[in-house]
């Protein structure tokens, strides 16, 4: 019993997927992709081999994920994101190793922005739609432009921090050796 839905215009080729995924119509994915349970993978989009993709996640139309990426858990791509892997490309010339670039759980990356190869997108880190991404990324920061600079941080719901503090869900966050932690995690794990 199939327990994932793929469009029968799309070509997959992969059997490494997880349970509640969909592949929409005109996506392309290769034989040793891994996507996980519960995904949705938008209509015109490429997955090559050496990708894995956690659970939860969302990919929308004219996405191409190269060898070398790794998604996690509860990922949003948006449309027509670009990824690269080889620094000097060159027709007809594959580098011995593609770089490999980590998007950590719950990082939502807007429309039409580009992450450079190589590069670590951190948990819950909003990256603005047409931003060209180019150093790596701390977890919940809010970065946008074109290089991507930091413009603040949001919170684990997605809203923009104001003095540590999300005004939607009132969560509020600490600075710890340079790294925003929710609060109420950090008295917990202080606890223990």
């Amino acid at each position: 019993m199939i327990k994932y839905k793929i469009h029968p215009l799309a070509d997959v080729q992969t059997n490494q997927i997880g349970e509640g995924t969909t592949i929409w119509q005109f996506s392309v994915v290769l034989k040793q992709a891994q996507i996980g349970a519960n995904c949705n993978i938008n209509a015109l989009t490429l997955i090559e081999n050496d990708v894995i993709i956690g659970d939860n996640v969302t990919v929308k139309s004219g996405v191409q994920i190269w060898d070398g990426l790794r998604i996690e858990n509860n990922v949003f791509i948006g449309p027509n994101v670009t990824f690269t892997n080889d620094f000097t490309p060159r027709s007809k010339q594959r580098p011995a190793e593609f770089l490999k670039t980590i998007i950590k759980h719950q990082a939502s990356i807007g429309a039409n922005a580009t992450i450079i190869g190589g590069l670590t997108i951190g948990a819950y880190a909003m990256i603005g739609a047409g931003s060209v991404v180019t150093k790596d990324v701390p977890n919940y920061a809010l970065v946008y432009g074109n290089p991507a600079k930091q413009h603040g941080w949001v919170c684990e719901c997605g809203t923009k921090l104001n003095k540590l503090t999300c005004l939607s869900c009132n969560k509020v966050y600490t600075m710890i050796n340079n790294a925003l932690t929710e609060q109420n995690r950090t008295e917990q794990n202080s606890r223990k």
